[in-house]
C-alpha cells in the first residue's frame, strides 16, 4: 500500500474529541443538591507520608455531603490513617480513632452511613475505597434530607486503596493530609495548544493553494473530496470508532502506535522535502529508480532515513516525560500533508463534510452515552480500556501550572476537517484574485481561530466533561463562508463550481484581432 494513502487513512479515521484529566463518573442528575448535600465535585488530593517520610500521592473526590476541603497544602491537616474495622465502617468500629483519619471499603450501607458512623467514632475524615479503578461521585439517598456531617468524605479508586493497605498492613506508620488545590483559569499549555492548531491550518492551507496552482499548470490529477464520499468518511469513522472502542487494548493501541508511525514519517517527509527543495533545488530534480517505490528524488533519499528514525523512536520511547513533543510533530506534519492532498471541490462538499461531522462529534461524545452507559469518544481518547495513555492520533501538551498535571489535547480531526474548508477558501481567494480583506481565507481563519478558542472556554467551564470540538469550530466556519458568500452575491458559484468563471484565452484573442 501506497504510504500516502496510508497517513491518509490514519488522519482520516482519526477522532475529533478534547478531554480534561480526571474525569470523574455517575450521572447524579437525580440526586440533587439539598441542605447538608450540596458541595460542589472537587478532585481531591491525598498525600501520604509512611514513618514521616514522604511517600505516594493518590487522587480521589469530593463527596456531596460532609465539610470542604482546604485548598492549600499548607493549611491540610496531618493526620494519622487507620484501616476500619470492620472494614466497611457500616457498624461502629472496634478501634479509637481521636481525629484518625479511617479508611473503609465501598460495602453495603449508604455513604452517608459510613461518614456518620466515622464522625461519631472520633474520626477526622474517612475515606472511601471504590470497588473498580475509576473516580465515583458520592450522593445521598433521595430520602435522606438536612445531613449534618461535619467530616469530609472522599471516593478513592480500588489501586490506591490497595497500595494504602500495604503500606499499613507493613506496621509502618502511615498518615495523610487531604487538599484540593485549584486549576488555573488558563494554563499557558492551552494557549500554545491553540497556537499550533491555528498554525497548522494556516501552513496547510498556504501549501494547498500553492500546490493546486503548480498542479492546475502540470495538469496533474488531484485527489478530490466529493458529496458521496463526505457521507462515506462518517460512515467509515463510526465503524472505526466503535472497532476501537469494542477491542480498546494494549495490543490495539500499539497496533495504532505502528499505523502512526508510518503516516508520521511519511508526512514528515514530505513536509521536509517541500521545505528543503527550494534550498536543494538539483537532488529535488534529480530521481533514481528504487524497487517497489519506482522513481525516488535524491532529495527523498537523503531525508527518509531521518523522519524513520525519528518515528521509530518516538514509538519506542513514547511513554517519557517529553515524548508529547514527538508526537506532536509528527501529527502537525500528518495533518498538513493531508490537507495538501486532500481537496475540498466546492461549498457543497465543503458542507456535507462539516456537517456530518458535526453529527458524528455530537453523538458519539453525548448521545452514545445513552446506547453504550458511556461516551464511546471519550472512552476511546482516553484509552481507559487499554492501560495506555490514549490513543496517538491527537496533539498534547503538557499542562505546566495545573498543579493536577496531565496534558491539552486537541483530536486530528478538529484541525484537519476545518482545515480542507480554510484552504479551499484561500484557493478560491487566489483564482479570483482577491485581497485578504475581501476574500474568505482570513475571515475563515478569524473563524477558525474563535471557534476553537470557543471550545476550550466551554471545556474549562465544564470541567471534568469531554467537549465535541466541532461542535463550536463548523458552526464558526462554515457559518462564515455560507454568509460572506451570499451576502457577496457569490454563493452560487462557491456551492457549485468552488471556482470564479476565468475568461476563454482564445475569445479574448479574437476580441483583440
Amino acid at each position: 500500500m501506497d504510504l500516502r494513502r496510508v497517513s491518509l487513512f490514519v488522519s482520516l479515521c482519526a477522532l475529533v474529541v478534547s478531554v480534561r484529566a480526571g474525569d470523574i463518573v455517575h450521572d447524579d442528575d437525580r440526586a440533587p443538591k439539598k441542605p447538608g448535600c450540596e458541595n460542589d465535585f472537587i478532585l481531591v488530593k491525598v498525600q501520604t507520608w509512611v514513618d514521616g517520610k514522604e511517600d505516594e500521592e493518590f487522587v480521589g473526590v469530593g463527596a456531596r455531603f460532609g465539610t470542604t476541603i482546604v485548598s492549600k497544602e499548607k493549611n491540610a491537616n496531618y493526620s494519622r490513617l487507620t484501616l476500619s474495622d470492620p472494614r466497611d465502617c457500616c457498624s461502629t468500629p472496634k478501634n479509637k480513632l481521636a481525629g484518625d483519619v479511617i479508611m473503609v471499603h465501598r460495602g453495603h450501607c449508604k455513604f452517608t452511613t459510613k461518614a456518620n458512623v466515622a464522625e461519631a467514632a472520633g474520626a477526622s475524615a474517612v475515606l472511601i475505597i471504590n470497588d473498580q479503578n475509576e473516580l465515583y461521585k458520592m450522593v445521598c439517598e433521595p430520602d435522606e434530607t438536612d445531613l449534618d456531617i461535619h467530616i469530609p468524605a472522599v471516593m478513592l479508586p480500588q489501586n490506591a486503596g490497595t497500595s494504602l493497605e500495604k503500606m499499613l498492613s507493613n506496621g509502618s506508620s502511615v498518615s495523610v493530609q487531604l487538599y484540593s488545590p485549584k486549576r488555573p483559569v488558563v494554563d499557558i499549555a492551552e494557549v500554545f495548544l491553540w497556537l499550533m492548531a491555528v498554525g497548522a491550518v494556516l501552513c496547510a492551507s498556504y501549501w494547498s493553494a500553492w500546490s493546486a496552482r503548480e498542479a492546475l499548470n502540470e495538469h496533474e490529477k488531484l485527489l478530490k473530496a466529493s458529496t458521496t464520499s463526505a457521507v462515506l468518511f462518517v460512515v467509515v469513522a463510526s465503524c472505526f470508532l466503535v472497532i476501537l472502542y469494542k477491542l480498546m487494548s494494549s495490543w490495539f493501541i500499539a497496533l495504532l502506535v505502528v499505523l502512526f508511525c508510518i503516516g508520521g514519517a511519511e508526512g514528515l517527509q514530505t513536509c521536509l522535502v517541500a521545505l528543503l527543495s527550494r534550498c536543494f533545488k538539483s537532488l529535488a530534480e534529480s530521481y533514481v529508480k528504487v524497487p517497489l517505490l519506482g522513481a525516488v528524488s535524491y532529495l527523498t533519499l537523503a531525508v527518509s532515513p531521518f523522519c524513520i528514525i525519528f518515528a521509530t523512536l518516538w514509538g519506542v520511547y513514547r511513554d517519557c516525560h517529553f515524548a508529547w513533543i514527538g508526537q506532536d510533530v509528527l501529527g502537525i506534519a500528518l495533518i498538513i500533508t493531508v490537507i495538501q492532498i486532500v481537496r475540498i471541490p466546492s461549498l457543497k462538499v465543503g458542507t456535507v463534510l462539516l456537517s456530518c461531522s458535526f453529527l458524528y462529534d455530537i453523538f458519539w461524545v453525548f448521545v452514545s452515552n445513552k446506547l453504550f452507559h458511556e461516551s464511546v469518544m471519550i472512552v476511546v481518547a482516553r484509552g481507559d480500556k487499554s492501560g495506555e495513555d490514549g490513543i496517538p492520533m491527537l496533539l498534547k501538551i503538557r499542562r505546566m501550572f495545573d498543579p493536577w498535571g496531565g496534558y491539552s489535547i486537541i483530536g486530528f480531526g478538529d484541525i484537519l476537517l476545518p482545515g480542507l474548508l480554510v484552504a479551499f477558501a484561500l484557493r478560491y481567494d487566489w483564482l479570483a484574485k482577491k485581497s485578504l480583506r475581501t476574500g474568505y481565507f482570513l475571515w475563515a481563519m478569524i473563524a477558525y481561530g474563535l471557534g476553537l478558542l470557543v471550545t476550550y472556554v466551554a471545556l474549562n467551564l465544564m470541567d471534568g466533561h469531554g467537549q465535541p470540538a466541532l461542535l463550536y469550530i463548523v458552526p464558526f466556519t462554515l457559518g462564515t463562508l455560507l454568509v460572506l458568500g451570499k451576502k457577496r452575491g457569490e454563493l452560487k458559484v462557491l456551492w457549485t463550481k468552488g471556482e470564479p468563471e476565468r475568461p476563454c484565452p482564445h475569445l479574448h484573442l479574437h476580441m483583440s484581432e
